[in-house]
């Protein structure tokens, strides 16, 4: 199942009219019958293998033709189509709900795989990395020709190829901007405005593929508009390739981001084993995936560790899912859903079309490894949003799912585990239509299914007759009806056309935000300010709305295209939504510090002391003038005294890093009239702010006679060896006793090889009943690596919900053999020391110290100069049942219990 973009570097504009290859068998689909949706909708099929393969991305156009990118070159299947892979358009010209046409608009060599498809209008946009392809097909006929059509590089310098965290697809928003989303391969391009941007980190020449761009010189390196970023990220740009502007950054592998009419962007993002999520995207924010200076994408997080003082081992927390996206760090947003395991691809916003109104608002994303489409209906709650998820189509109700990296492939899977949904998209004529890449296999850069079959299928009402009004874009009257299709890259057009009317088409824009669909109207809210004077004065006006979201949508228009963003910025500082205040505050990111602090003050008074986001927001505003915001902030605020700080003064103070605090921080970790957790939070804000003066005062800090000591020894050893390493902190760091290499002491710790023969099968557990309550003992004796209730370590996959998502069946292989398939994430490394001895765990860096966990949780700290090899295990780090002596009634009883471990 493929997961991402691949390609070739070599460019070619060769047409291929046709093609000759086969696939090696028959196509196969999953029928219909075993999808479940909502009961009012229908699941039938629009299109199917041959008239499609292996389909990795798809789009329409305004004429309800669906343009799909396959990818039956993908990675060990390079070359399998030696003409390249294909763009394919689909078409229904009788109206009964299936295409009777398929045609290919372009075939070419450098095709392998392209993730991303995007159709404005005669122009098709694909994702091929390193680059973003435009083709303009001039005679519209659907069929490239290059001697009448045209093919132009938008933008290069997107790694890697024949990867799966590369570059994705292109959308449009709704300000008339095109967005594109890239994984964290990173990229170091530049833009049609000269701006370069530099999206470098550790994860390089990882997973494969071939890496055209050398991204580790730029780690750490400001891009062109002043700010470090890290790979994994969300761009939006003008249609010409200028003005690239980062959303959001810091993401794994987000297959796909949307945008809906009031301008939020919602992603999904990959992390196997358990930390897969989807999430609205807070503008500039980071989703945590790597530090501030991209120099670390592992699991060894700042709140990997506890407040432990020892030298040579500390121990993970045990949330492993926060920790992993750093959400109790500065400098990340909120974490959205975090829903375990899995492998999600497409996603898409519904807001109007043939499901009727009770659907608007609906987040659909595809996730592959769990055979389901997850729908959201998002609820504002303060500065982010409340996402509960449903299966919103789904052909797997059982929760035993296979083929992905944290479950494992079983032999002879049914159909209900190949339904491998890698887009979702409302067509023109507002159904949904779903691009199934049907396959036993999921992640891990691989697929078995060797018929590359592919279907579309089609939600939509019982009964539903399929009808697209047509669109002209000559005309105002077409152009609305552009802008008012339930199809995201329609609505694109629409806007691109009455943008370039301009204040010709004021008066039908105006009518237009007065529409009785909330989600209609906002799209017109966005045109104003391009409508000239009257249209700047009338979405003024809507910023007095006593409805929320349309003074939002309001101050988000003017802020796209005002000159002066401040006297909007100030208006609206005390508003009564919080959405709203962080907008003001994002809104005033790069402006000069004195004119912006009095604003940031008023949004500062608005916080609850709990929303991420929020506080995230004012941080956001201050980057690069942390010191100046700061201390306008405290000196507005009245917090002048550091031991008379506020609770939310202090927490500000925490996010916002400013060096001028450290002095101030320093009294506070030393005074013994603040609490214990006051004075922990002042050591630990002083631990984040990047500057020579915050770690020496921390070295202060280990005084015997300071209160702090504990946690100022645990953090230098975390910081020391880490962010802090470039002040030179070795010489101090040993003199204190924190981290002297010489010192530590290693214990051995090995795991037992593989028992030659299991004393019993997974099918010998599957034919007895489980006793639960005799199962929770039995568990007792997996303590050593996972963590059931408050015993054990964090350092197996999570047994939380462990049978819901993989089923019994699984669960009974992977405890009666843990090395028939080791979850992704949990490769074992044996480091062998120059003293002879072994450790085998799980390394979660290579820094040095070389830091790994072992069973029982015991995480060592080895440095480099002891380290003979390493290499990787060909064994899992579990012990099996019969190493563990368990019996199959054991085994039975251990599922049982954990079917109710939720």
């Amino acid at each position: 199942m493929i997961r991402a973009v691949l390609c070739s570097i070599a460019v070619t504009t060769a047409f291929l009219t046709a093609q000759e290859w086969k696939p090696a068998k028959d196509p196969q689909s999953v029928p219909t019958v075993e999808f479940k949706v909502p009961s009012d909708l229908e699941v039938t099929v629009f299109a199917s293998t041959p008239q499609l393969f292996n389909p990795t991305n798809l789009d329409v156009d305004a004429k309800g033709r669906l343009w799909v990118t396959e990818g039956v070159n993908y990675r060990g299947h390079k070359g399998r189509r030696p003409e390249g892979d294909r763009v394919v358009v689909l078409e229904d010209t009788n109206g009964d709900g299936k295409a009777d046409t398929s045609h290919t608009f372009v075939q070419d060599k450098e095709l392998i795989a392209p993730l991303g498809i995007a159709v404005f209008d005669n122009k098709i946009v694909v994702s091929q990395p390193p680059n973003i392809i435009v083709y303009t097909d001039v005679n519209r006929d659907q069929k490239f020709d290059p001697a009448v059509d045209k093919r132009e590089i938008l933008l290069t310098g997107f790694n890697a190829i024949n990867h799966d965290h590369s570059l994705h697809s292109v959308t449009g928003g709704p300000d008339g901007k095109w967005y594109i989303n890239n994984g964290n391969c990173g990229a170091v391009f530049t833009d049609k405005s000269g701006k370069t941007f530099r999206m470098a980190g550790d994860y390089y020449k990882n997973g494969g593929g071939e890496w055209p761009v050398n991204t580790q010189p730029e780690i750490g390196k400001k891009s062109d508009d002043g700010h470090v970023w890290t790979p994994g990220f969300t761009a939006r740009m003008n249609p010409d390739g200028t003005n690239v502007e980062i959303v959001g950054h810091g993401y794994r592998n987000s297959y796909e981001n949307c945008e809906n009419s009031l301008g939020e962007v919602f992603q999904n993002d990959n992390d196997d084993p358990p930390a897969c999520r989807t999430s609205y995207i807070l503008e500039y924010g980071s989703a945590g995936y790597f530090t501030r200076e991209g120099r670390s994408y592992t699991t060894v997080k700042r709140s990997s560790y506890s407040k432990n003082p020892t030298v040579s081992t500390v121990m993970p927390i045990s949330d492993w899912g926060r920790t992993h996206w750093r959400q109790d760090d500065p400098g990340t947003f909120d974490i959205g859903d975090l829903y375990g395991g899995g492998s999600p691809t497409g996603i898409a916003f519904y807001e109007n079309g043939a499901l009727g109104k009770k659907y608007a608002g609906t987040l659909l994303s595809c996730e592959a490894a769990r055979n389901v489409i997850f729908g959201y209906q998002p609820e504002p709650v303060g500065a982010g949003y409340k996402l509960e998820r449903s299966d919103f189509m789904t052909s797997n109700t059982t929760g035993e799912f296979s083929g992905a990296d944290y479950t494992g492939t079983k032999k002879g899977a049914d159909d209900r585990t190949l339904f491998r949904p890698s887009d979702v998209v409302v067509g023109a004529d507002g159904a949904l239509y779903v691009t199934d890449w049907f396959d036993a296999r999921v992640g891990g850069h691989g697929d078995l299914d060797e018929s590359c079959s592919g279907t579309v299928y089609r939600i939509a009402p019982k009964g539903f007759k399929s009808k697209v009004s047509p669109v002209d874009l000559a005309t105002i009257p077409g152009s609305i009806a552009a802008l008012r299709s339930p199809a995201n890259n329609i609505r694109w057009t629409g806007f691109n056309s009455l943008q370039q009317k301009g204040a010709a088409a004021f008066d039908a824009v105006l009518a237009l935000t007065k529409d009785s669909d909330p989600w209609i109207a906002a799209r017109g809210v966005w045109l104003l300010p391009h409508l000239g004077p009257k249209g700047v004065s009338a979405c003024e006006s809507l910023l007095e709305s006593s409805d929320t979201r349309t003074r939002l949508v309001a101050f988000r228009a003017l802020r796209r295209t005002a000159k002066d963003i401040l006297p909007y910025a100030s208006k609206l500082a005390t508003d009564s939504s919080a959405a709203i205040r962080r907008d003001v505050a994002l809104s005033l990111r790069d402006l000069p510090a004195d004119k912006t602090a009095p604003i940031l003050a008023q949004v500062a008074k608005g916080w609850d002391g709990k929303d991420k986001n929020y506080i995230e927001s004012i941080g956001l505003a201050a980057a690069e003038q942390e010191n100046a915001v700061w201390t306008a902030l405290r000196d507005s605020l009245g917090q002048k005294d550091p031991l008379k700080w506020s609770d939310n003064f202090a927490k500000l103070t925490w996010r916002l890093w400013p060096s001028q605090a450290v002095a101030d921080l320093k009294t506070r970790a030393l005074s013994t009239a603040l609490t214990k957790e006051q004075r922990a939070l002042a050591v630990e804000s002083l631990s984040f702010i990047d500057d020579k003066s915050a770690a020496d005062a921390m070295l202060e800090l280990t005084d015997d006679k300071s209160p702090s000591k504990p946690d100022a020894v645990s953090w230098l050893f975390v910081r020391g060896t880490g962010a802090w390493a470039k002040f030179n902190l070795r010489d101090e760091l040993k003199k204190r006793g924190i981290y002297d290499p010489d010192k530590i002491e290693l214990t051995e710790i090995t795991v037992p090889g593989k028992p030659e023969k299991a004393n019993f099968t997974p099918d010998d557990v599957m034919k007895l009943t489980g006793d639960a309550t005799k199962g929770k003992a039995a568990a007792m004796r997996c303590v050593m690596c996972h963590q059931i209730g408050d015993a054990g370590p964090h350092y197996a996959p999570d047994l939380k919900g462990w049978v819901a998502r993989q089923g019994p069946a699984m669960a009974a292989r992977s405890i009666v053999d843990p090395s028939a398939d080791i979850a992704h994430g949990f490769e074992g490394t044996a480091i062998q020391l120059k003293d002879g001895k072994w450790i085998d765990g799980l390394v979660t860096s290579t820094g040095d110290p070389t830091v790994i966990t072992s069973t029982g949780g015991v995480t060592q700290m080895v440095p480099k100069n002891r380290i003979q090899s390493t290499k990787h295990m060909d064994r899992s780090l579990m012990l099996s049942a019969d190493q563990l002596g368990l019996s199959a009634q054991d085994v039975a009883d251990v599922i049982a219990w954990l079917k109710t471990y939720n």
